[in-house]
């Protein structure tokens, strides 16, 4: 599964089986496959992680979760699985049963929520090395950049008056952004503590917590979200047809028509080069000429090859593909954050 190391690195992944946002969504098949299966595969591939423990209400998931790799040892009590139970109490419970029962005590335990299909193993390797690195350090948290500014946040009184949020800086609110110190969220992605964390202080973060800066990842929640994750799976995969207009998509729009004037989009450009790389067919089209009759092949190939775009078809009508994208329906909005973090 893993290299070996001499401490105990267990991957506690939580599935429990009464969502209420999308019904039975930690086993719902995402792109072909059961959407926990993603994090027991994030940890079989980990270089440290050692063991791996699914913790479940559902016998149902439980098969699932042993059919692609994680180990059962206990199902989950009904109640550390309802809307209102805590992941201290699902921590407690698990670990309490390994100690109790098998006698086993991880030295750092992994918190992976089956809601996240995308993950880089890298990232979870460096969160482990940072632990085993600094025995201080009760808890590790994958965080992002926040985008929002709470030092202009409010809280509203019941007499209507405004409090604010952040008060470390005074009149912070009165500030301009660029001026106001970055602030970050936890994205929930990974994180990593110490079994003494909820031994010695109830807790999932201890007193000492380190933060750990991840790219956007998503957190599949609703119908939106696995439909917009199942695209990019599928891109990442290959196999798919990209349909990509030119003009308005590729080149920004010239309303003279001179498109030998052209200025290439060139996030989108390296976009479709990521999309080609990942064996994807990437077909162009464009309506140049169908108005004055020109023919803008040359010109239009020329600018192809200096833009560095990668494709494989170049068309002057509209062909069939998987997905198309015009400067009217960008339907490449599930990929803009999966290339934002690059």
């Amino acid at each position: 599964m893993s290299e070996q190391t001499e401490k105990k690195i267990l991957a506690l992944i939580t599935a429990r089986s009464g969502s209420k946002s999308v019904k039975d969504k930690n086993i719902r098949p995402i792109d072909g496959k059961p959407m926990l299966a993603y994090s027991i595969e994030h940890a079989r591939a980990s270089k440290y992680i050692n063991r791996i423990v699914l913790t479940t209400d559902s016998e149902k998931y439980a098969e699932i979760g042993k059919e692609f790799g994680a180990e059962i040892p206990f199902i989950r009590p009904a109640e550390y699985a309802t809307d209102s139970a805590l992941d201290i109490d699902v921590f407690e419970h698990a670990l309490g049963f390994l100690r109790d029962e098998e006698g086993y005590e991880p030295d750092i335990v992994v918190h992976l929520r089956p809601t996240y299909p995308f993950r880089d193993v890298a990232d979870i390797d460096t969160m482990i090395e940072k632990m085993l690195a600094d025995e201080s350090i009760d808890a590790l948290r994958s965080v992002k950049k926040n985008t929002v500014v709470p030092h202009k946040m409010w809280y509203l009184k019941e007499d209507g008056l405004l409090d604010p949020l952040m008060k470390d800086i005074p009149e912070a609110y009165n500030m301009p952004r660029q001026a106001l110190p970055d602030t970050y969220i936890q994205n929930g992605n990974v994180d990593l503590l110490r079994p003494r964390c909820v031994w010695e202080y109830h807790s999932m973060t201890g007193k000492k917590i380190m933060g750990y800066v991840m790219k956007e990842m998503y957190d599949v929640d609703t119908e939106a979200d696995f439909d917009r994750v199942d695209k990019v799976l599928k891109a990442r995969h290959g196999g798919q047809q990209f349909v990509f207009d030119i003009d308005g998509v590729i080149a920004m729009y010239r309303d003279d028509l001179a498109y030998d004037k052209a200025l290439p989009n060139q996030r989108m450009i390296d976009i479709i080069n990521q999309l080609h790389d990942w064996g994807n067919r990437i077909v162009l089209y464009t309506a140049r000429g169908y108005v004055t009759k020109i023919d803008w092949r040359e010109v239009t190939e020329g600018q192809m090859e200096r833009w560095g775009l990668k494709y494989d078809e170049l068309l002057f009508t509209k062909p069939n593909g998987d997905f198309y994208v015009d400067d009217k329906m960008m339907d490449l909005e599930f990929l803009y954050k999966e290339f934002e973090k690059k």
